[in-house]
């Protein structure tokens, strides 16, 4: 796909669906159809999935690997994995695997990473102390330099839709409290910077949902659009930041509609994943937005209940490869 570095794609909870998945991910992508990629994980473990594979001492390696193996810096882990049963023995080294994977994404032996989904109780109980992913690769690359707003901001993204948080997993009687100004204008502010560094648009066209139905009818249905949301559009429109008013959220994301925009402000969470799945149900990818590396994963989950059972579709994780590979060139590209 591009002559640049591979990508770092990290296994995952080995449990999970995610070795499989990346061994149909590289069946897929061998023929050059998509971005090289060097797995930070347990080459035994892949050996498993019924594929070749390669054990290599840096990433330079994996591209002239790639076409006839998958190529893995072998991370072993110490515990033996039986599909569909996590091991906290096994945790410290998952979140090892992160760790390096970030570390050569900084120093720019790798394009970018991509992450295979990770169990987070089998985590806490080895004394993880992060949210999840997107939290613990904020930390890692907290002190590198990024040019712009830092995030992290979370993006999903199916075909022609790109839809960034404001807040994530957060109950839905806590988020009118949680839409604040400030949250709004710094997502809004990460949104736009990372569509001209990650996505090589010029001059990106934000929308942004509202908050009520029929976006408040002005007032009647609520005063957040009055109060918050259309007071930070203003704001941003001030900054030279391209961003519609609050818009109501029912007639926000039909195929005329997202024409218009080149990604959309959602407030909550199911304002974003509900029509990002209901459009590419397989084939959505989870970005995130304002950190010094490019990452992407899968939009799912470890799949524990067909883990090994050779059905899992790898096609969000081949999305998240093939969209990671176009993030890493557009910032190459600067």
């Amino acid at each position: 796909m591009t002559a640049g570095p591979p990508l770092a794609l990290t296994m995952g909870e080995p449990a999970g669906v995610g070795p499989e998945i990346i061994g149909r991910a590289w069946r897929t992508l061998k023929d050059g159809s998509g971005p090289a990629f060097v797995v930070v994980g347990d080459a035994a473990l892949m050996r498993a999935q019924g594929v070749p594979v390669q054990s290599v001492m840096a990433p330079t390696d994996a591209s002239t690997v790639f076409a006839r193996a998958v190529p893995v810096l072998d991370v072993p882990l110490p515990a033996a994995v039986q599909s569909g049963r996590p091991d906290a023995a096994n945790a410290g080294t998952v979140a090892d695997w992160i760790e390096q994977a970030v570390s050569l994404a900084m120093a720019g032996e790798v394009g970018g990473l991509v992450t295979a989904p990770i169990a987070k109780a089998p985590l806490y109980a080895a004394g993880f102390r992060f949210p999840g992913h997107t939290e613990f690769i904020a930390e890692l690359t907290a002190d590198a330099p990024l040019s712009g707003t830092r995030g992290p901001v979370m993006m999903l993204t199916a075909k022609d839709l790109r839809c960034c948080l404001v807040t994530i997993h957060a109950p839905l009687a806590e988020v009118p409290e949680l839409v604040t100004a400030e949250r709004v204008l710094r997502t809004a502010r990460v949104v736009h910077e990372s569509m001209r560094r990650d996505f090589g648009i010029a001059r990106p066209r934000l929308a942004m949902a509202a908050l009520n139905p029929h976006a408040g009818e002005s007032g009647a249905l609520g005063l957040e659009e009055i109060e918050i949301l259309a007071p930070a559009a203003a704001a941003l429109r001030r900054e030279g930041i391209t961003i519609t008013d609050p818009l109501p959220a029912d007639t926000l994301f039909h195929d005329a509609a997202r024409a218009g925009y080149d990604a959309v402000l959602c407030l909550y969470h199911d304002q974003a994943l509900i029509p990002v799945k209901t459009l590419d149900f397989w084939g959505g990818v989870n970005a995130t937005l304002g950190l010094p590396v490019v990452r992407t994963s899968p939009d799912h989950g470890t799949g524990f209940d067909i883990a090994g059972k050779g059905v899992a579709r790898a096609d969000s994780l081949i999305a998240a490869l093939r969209l990671a590979g176009e993030m890493a060139a557009a910032r190459a590209a600067l």
